[in-house]
């Protein structure tokens, strides 16, 4: 289902090779989410929601695995309103222009006038990889508009995690390159082995939809091209940029509940470094989930749906402290 307020992309016949895969790959979770299209004018740009479930609004930023990443968690999380977006040169959201310094204000206010347009007033917010920055720049810069923030896997924000290789290698001049060669169905298995997801790939809980997607993204659309050139802003050679990443001072001031879900084979940062950071944070929770990778509901989604529910649970926007919300188990328990 399409929401016709705004027009929609022409559709190429790439386009339309890209959407059957994404089709296709909802469609393994029993899930046919409606398609929106919102336009913001600063930055000038037209984005794409798919919206699945209903109840309390939440917002779903995705890393550089992409918007197909979240199909296999939302369909966990039945009594929600998920709002996956498109990041900007993604999927069929148009690409912006990042800016040369200022990147965590830019995308806050991008998210700000994202949920002026869905006339959303305040939502809770779930962020993997570098969609981690986003969701706690939005908190950190509107933070009326935000309820609990969950981040799952690694991310660019602490200063004692370094720039991942893959990251350094597409933000290189050979990543011009890179980024337009073919992919394959097994460079995209090899890619999640080197991400931690080995084993669920040998399991089969990664599913061949999902490799399918993927490597419709990376043929039949322009997602890693504009993903290089953003990624460009936030690196600079073996190093982040300034601003990028949250020190002490940035994190102190962040009130919203905030919930890390750490898998223990994710290569960026690590246990110590993930527990010194929502240590932090004022409203920080750290769970770590053994073995799992960089993200972490590709090895355990049951358990990281439950984690993230339970810590949605309170409506959104309500700021009841942690405590309340895991009263009568360890932070650091099993699965819930």
């Amino acid at each position: 289902m399409t929401d016709q307020a705004i027009a929609m992309p022409r559709r190429t016949s790439a386009m339309e090779r890209y959407l059957a895969a994404e089709t296709r790959l909802w469609q393994h979770y029993g899930l046919e989410p409606r398609e929106r299209y919102v336009e913001i004018a600063r930055p000038r740009t037209r984005l794409r929601v798919l919206e699945a479930g209903s109840g309390p609004p939440v917002l779903f930023l995705h890393g550089t695995v992409g918007p197909g990443s979240w199909p296999s968690l939302v369909a966990g999380l039945p009594g929600i309103r998920c709002l996956v977006l498109d990041r900007p040169g993604w999927g069929l959201s148009t690409p912006v222009e990042y800016p040369r310094g200022g990147y965590r204000p830019y995308v806050a206010d991008l998210l700000a006038a994202l949920l002026d347009s869905l006339d959303i007033d305040r939502v809770d917010v779930v962020g993997g990889s570098i969609g981690d920055l986003w969701a706690l720049s939005l908190a950190e810069h509107h933070p009326d508009r935000v309820g609990r923030v969950a981040i799952l896997g690694g991310g660019p924000l602490a200063p004692a995690v370094p720039v991942p290789p893959f990251i350094r290698v597409v933000s290189s001049p050979i990543g011009a390159i890179i980024v337009r060669l073919p992919v394959s169905p097994d460079r995209v298995r090899s890619i999640l082995r080197d991400s931690g997801h080995g084993p669920s790939l040998d399991a089969g809980r990664i599913p061949e939809a999902f490799v399918a997607w993927r490597v419709a993204n990376d043929t039949e659309t322009l997602a890693m091209r504009h993903e290089r050139a953003m990624v460009r802003r936030v690196v600079d050679g073996s190093a982040y940029r300034a601003g990028i990443l949250f020190d002490d001072d940035a994190l102190r001031m962040i009130e919203a509940p905030v919930l890390l879900v750490y898998g223990t084979a994710d290569k960026t940062g690590d246990a110590g470094i993930w527990r010194a950071f929502t240590t932090a944070l004022p409203n920080g929770s750290l769970e770590l989930i053994e073995g799992a990778g960089h993200m972490p509901w590709f090895d355990e989604p049951a358990r990281v749906a439950a984690l993230v529910d339970g810590f949605l649970a309170p409506s959104a926007g309500d700021p009841a402290p942690l405590e309340a919300v895991y009263a009568g188990r360890s932070r650091s328990a099993g699965p819930m």
